[in-house]
């Protein structure tokens, strides 16, 4: 979702997203809950992270609380190593509404939460 909102307010940015528990596929409430915001992430992949480690990045950023646990070191040049968590709504149970009620809250909190970083780091840096 980080991935979708980030490519959202600006298409120049070079964003990619992967994962330490990488299964190929977006998680379809995901896809959904994004769909509702005007986002379509459905062509995106569940990438592991490995694929990305001696690459150079401006920014790494750790989003599910469990990855900022478990993300491998990454070897490449890395300018910032940033965490801006949430909770992973793909493991949350209960009846269908409260999980996507949980994706929905957890989507908002990343497209207010990254929209400040891009305004504060990114937007903010290209005067």
């Amino acid at each position: 979702m980080a991935h979708g909102f980030l490519q959202s307010f600006d298409d120049d940015l070079y964003v990619r997203s992967a994962g330490t528990f990488a299964t190929g596929k977006v998680n379809p409430r995901a896809i959904e809950v994004m769909k509702e915001s005007g986002i379509d992430i459905s062509a995106h992949t569940s990438d592991p992270v490995e694929n990305y480690l001696n690459e150079e990045w401006d920014y790494v950023i750790t989003v599910c609380d469990g990855a900022r646990e478990t993300c491998p070191y990454f070897s490449g040049n890395v300018k910032h190593r940033i965490h801006i968590g949430f909770e992973d709504p793909s493991l949350v149970t209960g009846p269908d509404e409260y999980i996507i009620g949980e994706f929905r809250r957890v989507r908002d909190g990343i497209k207010d939460a990254f929209w400040r970083f891009y305004s504060e780091n990114i937007k903010g840096n290209d005067a």
